[in-house]
């Protein structure tokens, strides 16, 4: 807590923001209410500025308002963070919540220091960062749609050949040539099919999208780093680098762990230690991704030809670290294998090992991943 700082606690909705704010020397918030419009926020402002000449501090929870309202008290020249909210802490006997007593509580534990900031992207990283969030949504939707259909055909008994992949080209044309007993079954089968269609014209459009960001500035270079890992291509490696926006804000490996939800839980208390399943907090994306790229090294370490490819002309540093990624992760996966160990943990902890690696790739401090 520093002399002279107003705190201000902010619980903003949709409509209404309620405020409650702490002038230096005085123990009780002052509250206010006004709705969430761009001058009813400078009218608050402007009161507020007034009432002293020291430094305003403002926080509000993260949310569905994203960070306009932080982007707009910056640009009233007043100072924000917005903060985690599974990171407040909360007493265990209160049941009373209500949007003043939100407000209050998030002035006072940020004048006592007690919240933790989400690190905010700019306008730029922030429209990035959702592009590839869009692509993943229609992804979904291509997988529920599918399901959807072949759900259908199966109660139908309409089956294709047995031992043979589905969702390839030859399943397709298979389908598109399928035809129904009844018009009602035609008819669902034939919306599917376009449904389908349009979700893959969708995907492809957003692909193309998100390739051509990929090559450009300042996402070109860490993008081709991340692509010299094994199981990790352009679309991956762009979400890393869009959801995480800056690297070097995370102080070693174990913290990006930690924040990716990748550590063991623990309940040790009385000389007796406990550890469970991962946490699983922070992002789940950005985990799932991960996860996903770690199931890769249960493979003998190789060079493939489209690995070759994605590596040309990357820095040999980046390179050696990437194979040394391969021979660790896949001794790690064969020891714990060994071990009786399921393979779904298996992949969990090769993919925390992996992020070390990946943190040691884009962070310029760090000489070599953890142990």
């Amino acid at each position: 807590m520093e002399e002279g700082i107003t705190y201000v606690g902010l619980d903003a909705h949709q409509e209404t923001i309620h405020a409650a704010v702490l002038v230096p020397g005085m123990e009780r918030a002052a509250e206010d209410a006004f709705s969430n419009t761009p001058e009813a926020i400078r009218r608050w402002a402007r009161r507020l500025v007034k009432q002293g000449p020291g430094a305003v501090q403002c926080c509000y929870e993260a949310g569905p308002l994203g960070y306009g309202l932080l982007r707009e008290l910056e640009v009233l020249g007043l100072a924000c963070i917005v903060v985690a909210p599974s990171l407040i802490p909360v007493r265990p006997g209160d049941r009373i919540k209500t949007d003043r007593r939100d407000a209050r509580k998030l002035a006072e534990l940020l004048r006592a220091g007690l919240l933790t900031a989400v690190h905010p992207p700019t306008p730029e990283q922030e429209a990035v960062r959702d592009l590839t969030r869009a692509r993943e949504a229609v992804k979904r939707d291509q997988v529920r749609l599918r399901h959807r259909l072949s759900k259908f055909l199966l109660r139908r008994a309409v089956r294709f050949t047995p031992g043979r992949k589905a969702w390839t080209q030859a399943h397709l044309e298979w389908l598109r040539g399928r035809r129904l007993e009844h018009a009602a079954d035609q008819a669902i089968l034939d919306d599917h099919l376009l449904g389908l269609e349009q979700i893959e014209g969708r995907l492809e459009a957003l692909d193309a999208k998100l390739e051509a960001i990929a090559q450009t500035a300042p996402y070109r270079e860490p993008v081709g780093w991340l692509r010299c890992f094994r199981g990790i291509d352009t679309l991956t490696a762009l979400a890393l680098v869009a959801e995480l926006h800056d690297w070097r804000r995370f102080e070693s490996p174990r913290a990006l762990m930690a924040y990716l939800g990748m550590v063991p839980s623990e309940s040790s208390s009385g000389g007796k230690e406990q550890r469970g399943s991962i946490t699983k907090a922070g992002n789940v994306r950005l985990r799932r991704l991960l996860v996903e790229a770690a199931w890769h090294y249960r493979h003998r370490p190789s060079v493939s030809y489209r690995l070759r490819i994605r590596r040309a002309g990357q820095p040999s540093r980046v390179i050696a670290i990437a194979d040394r990624a391969q021979q660790r992760l896949h001794a790690r996966y064969a020891r714990l294998q060994a071990r009786g160990k399921a393979h779904n943990k298996i992949v969990v902890a090769v993919g925390r090992e992996l992020v070390g690696f990946l943190w040691a790739t884009m962070d310029p401090r760090a000489a070599a991943p953890a142990r």
